[in-house]
């Protein structure tokens, strides 16, 4: 017997000017159910889950809760238990884990705070999540995963009737990944419906009961997932196959080492050594905590080396700081792309010259935005980047996966001989994944070496050459290119499948 829906979406529609971004979406979301939703950057996900959460207002189409049409705000929706934890971090870094929990919806005694309440609710909040995380820590000092974790325990405390999770394990380990998942079974066990969005399709098929794919602002799909298969969802988002080719193995032995690092050292990782020939992807996979994004922001200097040995094409190199790298011919793009290397507000163009702007200016005095632009549509359509075309166009209006590939291009443009990506593919949809991979398959045919650091292990077989894997700071294997699969990294990394 099918369990009536708690919430009801029938023929949203909503524009933004003249741009219609829903163009009639249906959906029903039944109580102690998860319903995965899907979509490249751009489908439409944002807007319609905000239209749930009452952050927009449908231009038509009805919203039922119960049975009942509704319009309610973001408090009326908090009020009858929606709740929505976004993908960008919304806390409150000079405030404690415990304050942050009962952000918003203090526990009070007439006028004042009850402090008590604070901790007791808080800690029940995270109990829930079995964490341990300690209630008097700065926000601050938490990692991105357990920044992720409050939010969650914000979210889940009080009466919560639906939860839409956006992205939750963008940021997570797996140990923190499988908890959660172990907190949406408790959820849907007490008939709360949960909407989860994601660019996996392994959550989908490990833990939702129906999927909903979004593409150009339609359902292209809707239906369990027990009828359904992972390639038809991927065709459903993107409107086509998507197939992947890895390519055969090359050989390197015989080229010099474009990068090499003898026994380095530094906080996060011990006696890291490993080559990378010309031409050739080093993938380095490991989980939350492991070391690998601290040895990625080493090679680039913002993470300063305790010892060892750095060279770059044969020749000894010791980086003070990012701008020695960049001398060098390193380029880096970073886990975390929105605060460390995107200036989303400024235009496409600059965003892509901006390390390349003394060579670009030559005897000029000032850069100006002609300069700016020949940059950019140098590399425009190489990269295949989708944008209005225009070159002031801002960097924030483009999809995650397009913002990528110009922060990439930025280091062609700079001339970088080796590349270090941290965590390449987060957040950014399936079709643009592997748009991505091919980008950095062809720039490594052209003799770019490249580092791919990361804990997703479809980055690590979706493009290297050779993988090492890290445990606690160390590498514990190195397997070669007809080798590298999800068993065997996640099974040197000392866990299971990420399902």
């Amino acid at each position: 017997m099918n369990t009536p829906a708690f919430l009801s979406a029938q023929q949203l529609r909503k524009s933004f000017g003249p741009v219609e971004v829903l163009h009639g979406v249906d959906l029903d979301l039944a109580p102690g159910t998860v319903t995965a939703l899907l979509g490249e950057n751009g489908a439409g996900k944002s807007t319609f889950v905000r239209i749930l959460a009452g952050d927009y207002q449908p231009d038509s189409g009805t919203i039922e809760l119960d049975g009942v049409p509704e319009h309610y705000s973001v408090a009326g929706a908090r009020r009858r238990g929606i709740r929505l934890i976004s993908q960008e971090i919304s806390d409150a870094p000079a405030l404690t884990v415990a304050e942050n929990v009962v952000l918003g919806a203090w526990p009070s005694k007439g006028s004042w705070v009850d402090h008590r309440a604070v901790r007791r609710e808080a800690r029940a909040a995270l109990d829930v999540l079995d964490t341990n995380l300690d209630l008097d820590a700065l926000q601050s000092s938490l990692r991105l995963g357990e920044r992720q974790i409050v939010e969650v325990a914000r979210a889940i405390r009080g009466e919560s009737r639906l939860i839409i999770f956006d992205e939750p394990t963008a940021a997570l380990s797996d140990a923190e990944a499988k908890q959660l998942y172990r907190v949406i079974g408790t959820l849907t066990a007490r008939g709360v419906a949960v909407l989860y969005i994601t660019h996996r399709l392994d959550e989908v098929f490990a833990i939702a009961d129906r999927v909903c794919v979004l593409r150009d602002g339609v359902i292209s799909l809707s239906g369990a997932v027990s009828d359904t298969t992972p390639s038809a969802v991927v065709e459903a988002m993107v409107g086509r196959a998507v197939e992947r080719t890895r390519g055969e193995p090359r050989s390197f032995q015989e080229s010099e080492p474009a990068l090499e690092v003898q026994r380095i050292s530094a906080s996060g990782f011990d006696e890291v050594s490993f080559r990378a020939h010309r031409g050739e992807i080093i993938g380095i996979y490991g989980k939350l905590g492991s070391g690998v994004i601290e040895v990625a922001e080493a090679l680039f200097g913002t993470h300063p080396l305790h010892s060892g040995t750095m060279l770059v094409d044969g020749r000894e190199r010791t980086l003070k700081g990012p701008a020695d790298a960049i001398a060098h011919g390193i380029g880096y793009l970073p886990a975390d792309r929105a605060h460390d290397s995107a200036f989303l507000i400024l235009p496409v163009s600059e965003n892509l010259a901006a390390p390349s702007w003394s060579r670009l200016a030559r005897l000029r005095t000032f850069m100006t935005r002609t300069i700016d632009a020949t940059a950019y549509r140098r590399w425009h359509d190489a990269l295949g980047i989708r944008s209005t075309g225009d070159p002031t166009q801002p960097l924030g209006t483009l999809s995650g996966g397009n913002q990528q590939k110009v922060l990439l291009g930025r280091w062609l443009e700079a001339g970088s001989k080796v590349l270090i990506l941290s965590e390449p593919t987060r957040g950014v949809d399936v079709g643009a994944r592997e748009e991505i991979y091919a980008v950095l398959r062809d720039l490594a045919s052209r003799g770019t070496t490249i580092v791919v650091a990361s804990s997703d292990y479809e980055d690590i077989i979706g493009v290297a050459d050779t993988a090492m894997v890290m445990i606690r700071g160390e590498i514990v294997a190195r397997i070669p290119h007809n080798d590298i699969t999800v068993n065997a990294l996640t099974e040197a990394a000392g866990g299971t499948i990420h399902v």
